[in-house]
């Protein structure tokens, strides 16, 4: 028996949630970035420790802001990677066989992957309806519902747009609801978890003042968007979106449909042209040629740039990208 089987088993004897051999993680694989670059996976979990599968790397660092050396916290996914468009590889099927909690953040967002992940891994715990199993978006007031719902519409979510993580006033709401959660798979560390959650919540108000302050002179631009991924941030800082260059959502830009954004932008007086990281440049670049405004790459979750190392990195370079384009 190897030596790391002989671990196994006295892990699972002490009540181990979790054994994580860091010799089978190949460095240079994408699939298993937690962020910030560096090695965070211990060869063997804290005893008792929670093992939580975070969607994507806003919900990823704000499970570590909440719970720190608790839980041991891996994404499914990158900032660079369309979030509607991800594939249930079998290397993150076998991750979430042994999590405790998957968090997630719903409104159909990861409606074409998510499921199938959910069933292939076997896991009763991280199943729609239980404990294990969080969905943001049901923790907020969402916007964009649609009347209806069809294919001819593109990729229209019928509970509303899921983008809300861009509005940094609604993860407060959420960061309460996860907690909670936290603290219901592992009572132990209830009055931690709650400690931590105030905590962030007393940063988070702090630093929604400073950047509402600093974007005073933004409300009223007029910008285009590449999807509607930016609705929520738009919408929170005054921004004005008359135009985004997919003709529906989910739906590749054609020349004759850019041609018509590049009127609207020049009779409406757009300023810029924004889009996510994981978007293709080429349509926005287009239309800043052609229309002579600037084309805006946001890094729209945790790890989209340089800066946005976390949460508070994530809003911070946001504004300051934003001042930038548009003085």
């Amino acid at each position: 028996m190897r030596h790391f089987d002989i671990v196994v088993e006295a892990a699972k004897q002490r009540g181990c949630r979790t054994v994580v051999e860091v010799g089978s993680i190949r460095a240079d694989d994408p699939n298993h970035r937690l962020g910030d670059g560096h090695a965070t996976l211990h060869w063997v979990a804290q005893f008792g420790q929670v093992y939580s599968y975070d969607v994507d790397p806003c919900a990823t660092r704000l499970t570590q802001e909440l719970a720190g050396s608790r839980a041991e916290v891996f994404s499914a996914t990158t900032a660079r990677q369309d979030p509607h468009r991800i594939e249930a590889r079998p290397a993150l099927i076998a991750r979430a066989r042994r999590a405790d909690l998957l968090v997630c953040t719903g409104a159909e967002l990861e409606a074409g992957w998510l499921p199938l992940l959910q069933r292939e891994s076997g896991n009763a715990a991280i199943q729609v309806g239980r404990p294990g199993y969080f969905e943001a978006a049901s923790q907020v007031e969402l916007i964009e519902k649609p009347h209806s719902v069809d294919r001819a519409q593109g990729d229209v979510h019928a509970a509303g747009n899921p983008h809300f993580h861009l509005d940094p006033r609604r993860l407060a709401a959420v960061a309460k609801a996860l907690s909670h959660r936290l603290t219901q798979l592992d009572p132990a560390g209830g009055e931690a978890y709650a400690q931590r959650e105030r905590e962030f919540g007393t940063r988070l108000a702090a630093a929604i003042n400073r950047w509402e302050h600093e974007a005073t002179k933004l409300r009223g631009r007029k910008v285009l968007a590449h999807h509607r991924n930016l609705s929520y941030l738009a919408h929170w800082l005054g921004l004005v979106i008359v135009a985004e260059l997919e003709p529906k959502p989910g739906i590749e830009p054609s020349a004759a449909h850019l041609a018509t954004v590049l009127e609207k932008a020049r009779g409406e007086g757009a300023r810029a042209v924004l889009r996510a990281a994981y978007e293709a440049p080429r349509a926005s670049h287009w239309i800043s040629e052609r229309a002579g405004i600037k084309a805006l790459e946001l890094p729209y979750t945790v790890g989209g740039s340089a800066r946005a190392t976390d949460l508070f990195g994530l809003f911070d370079d946001t504004l300051a990208r934003l001042h930038e384009a548009l003085p």
